[in-house]
């Protein structure tokens, strides 16, 4: 990690994504039960990411970037299209024996941010890496 970015600033990094993802998960899901899926991810997260860094031996500072990363990823590839993907969940959910048609924009959309954001966490890492 940078040297000016110790384990404890990883932490508060972690738990101000963490904040912000959540506020805007809740924001963005149209339903309760939406809601609650989406405000588990972190726990999720949790539980799948320690771990898989415990066994590939990652530092503490680095479990918390990738697990920033991550949230901040969903932010940036749900706010934009927010009314859209909340519209078509709640379709989805009144109707749950029809498929919903997905909308092309927001597919695209997300697909585009999330490759965007996982070019920039692999171009990232080495930067990160090399620095220990």
């Amino acid at each position: 990690m940078p040297d000016h970015l110790t384990t404890d600033d990883w932490w508060l990094i972690a738990t101000g994504a963490t904040v912000v993802y959540m506020v805007t998960m809740y924001w963005c899901m149209p339903t309760p039960k939406a809601k609650r899926r989406m405000l588990i991810a972190p726990l999720a997260g949790w539980i799948f990411l320690l771990p898989n860094a415990a066994i590939k031996g990652y530092s503490v500072s680095h479990t918390l970037y990738f697990y920033s990363c991550a949230l901040v990823m969903f932010v940036i590839m749900l706010v934009p299209v927010a009314k859209k993907v909340a519209s078509d969940i709640a379709e989805q959910e009144e109707k749950p024996w029809e498929k919903v048609p997905l909308n092309t924009f927001s597919l695209y959309w997300m697909a585009g941010s999330a490759t965007a954001c996982a070019v920039g966490m692999v171009y990232l890492w080495p930067l990160l890496a090399s620095d220990h």
